[in-house]
């Protein structure tokens, strides 16, 4: 029986599998992330990572969330995959990775990790969706991945799983849906932030893109500047750089801590 070998990692709570498929071994990329990630049968994980080899760039990086189905980016993702590229050889501290939502350039520097992110689209400012016949004033960024924002006063009295869950597959958002964060403004360098991540479908304790999403919308909401700290649900702390260019966003970066946490080795079945 084939033997899969693995590699287990974090960063600000959000956790991967990765594999190593530049020869191509692996097959059935989907199912093999349903069952590596199922954490009461396996290794449990929020998502998938496969490294694949890149024309372009010095890996490629293709993530599968814990449903099989595969996402565009992670922004925490890339941070692990950086870390572990850089610790296996595979990439320099220095490099550069292919995604199917355009090339990322990551440094990594001892357990502290900075994504520079592909630039953000689709920006919807201030519009009103009906959930239960309830009007939820929102915000909407594509970070790599979509993500509606919604701020509130009290993060520990949101419902995120459900919430989420309808704002997650609201036709508005049809056909691919999107993430929910719910964010709450510290002061004008600090937010919280909570997210129901889509593919996941449940709350995560972090998820890159949402932090950075989150933190785009609110520093024009609330006239914030770039560095904007972001605290997960795990309590742990991202950093979000950028520059704002006539309404629009540039040369974006995610940073924070990751870990490789063990690795290992699972049947192939």
């Amino acid at each position: 029986m084939a033997m899969i070998k693995f590699t287990k990692a974090v960063a600000t709570g959000n956790d991967f599998v990765i594999v190593d498929n530049r020869g191509g071994g692996l097959k059935k990329l989907s199912g093999l992330a349903r069952m590596m990630c199922d954490r009461n049968r396996a290794v449990g994980a929020d998502g998938l990572l496969v490294v694949e080899r890149s024309k372009e760039c010095d890996f490629r990086m293709r993530i599968f969330n814990s449903d099989g189905s595969e996402a565009e980016m992670c922004g925490n993702g890339s941070r692990c995959a950086a870390l572990y590229a850089s610790s296996k050889g595979i990439a320099k501290n220095k490099m550069t990775i292919d995604t199917m939502a355009g090339a990322l350039k990551a440094e990594v520097n001892g357990d502290v990790v900075k994504v520079m992110l592909t630039e953000p689209k689709d920006i919807r400012w201030n519009f009103c969706l009906m959930i239960h016949k309830c009007p939820y004033k929102l915000s909407f960024v594509n970070t790599g991945v979509p993500h509606v924002i919604h701020f509130v006063d009290d993060l520990d009295k949101i419902n995120v799983m459900e919430l989420g869950s309808h704002m997650r597959n609201h036709g508005e958002f049809a056909p691919a849906g999107t993430n929910a964060d719910f964010v709450k403004i510290i002061d004008k360098r600090n937010i919280k932030v909570r997210t129901y991540e889509r593919g996941v479908e449940d709350e995560t304790l972090a998820c890159g893109t949402g932090s950075v999403a989150s933190a785009l919308i609110a520093s024009e909401a609330e006239k914030m500047n770039s560095p904007v700290t972001v605290e997960t649900r795990s309590g742990e702390k991202l950093k979000v750089y950028f520059d704002k260019v006539g309404g629009n966003f540039k040369n974006v970066y995610l940073e924070g801590k990751a870990k490789l946490v063990f690795e290992g080795e699972m049947n192939n079945v």
